[in-house]
């Protein structure tokens, strides 16, 4: 099975992308190309979870969310993967550990859009995330106010380095965590399923 894993070296810095992508579209892109640039990041794995246990209607076939997120996301620095199937995790935090053992050495930063922060509280073990993996949080204008007035920033906020300093968060110990503000993309996966587009 190991050879239907993502490949990283020790010392390589990965940013993840977790999420159900129901479907994947541009936004998603988007924020993980803005993500490689203001990171730090040597690449990034897009994380495609079988399901989310914090959303009560399943998603769509695993097979068909990453045939769609390949197409979606084709860059020689990002790999879409479900390697949460093969490790049999179904949190964040457990997904986390996982990827600890089986790639020593290799530096992993945790990644989601503002929205996720505002709400971050919400997840299994969040408190040891933020402990223990840098966080990139990818803001767009709108969403700002909630997440940087939520649970985990404020009880994180000795450990927020500023936009300005993004680059820096990639090797910064943990607990560390950057807010940045990218261009909109105004497209979400609920909106594309509520159009009737998958």
């Amino acid at each position: 099975m190991r050879y239907e894993l993502p490949y990283a070296r020790p010392g390589q810095v990965v940013g993840l992308l977790g999420g159900s992508f129901d479907p994947a579209h541009q936004g998603h892109a988007h924020i993980t190309r803005e993500a490689l640039k203001r990171f730090g990041l040597d690449r990034v794995w897009w994380l495609v979870s079988p399901g989310n246990p914090l959303k009560e209607n399943g998603p769509a076939a695993i097979e068909v969310r990453l045939a769609r997120a390949r197409e979606v996301m084709q860059h020689p620095r990002v790999d879409v993967t479900d390697i949460e199937r093969h490790t049999g995790t179904r949190y964040t935090a457990q997904t986390l550990k996982a990827l600890q053992a089986m790639y020593p050495g290799v530096r992993f930063v945790w990644l989601m859009g503002a929205d996720n922060l505002a709400d971050f509280h919400r997840w299994g073990r969040w408190d040891w995330i933020m402990a223990n993996f840098p966080v990139g949080v990818i803001a767009r204008p709108g969403n700002r106010v909630a997440a940087r007035m939520s649970p985990a920033a404020n009880r994180f906020r000795q450990a927020k380095i500023s936009g300005r300093a993004s680059h820096l968060l990639a090797r910064a110990p943990s607990p560390a965590w950057c807010l940045v503000n990218v261009p909109m993309v105004n497209i979400s996966s609920s909106q594309i399923r509520a159009q009737g587009q998958w």
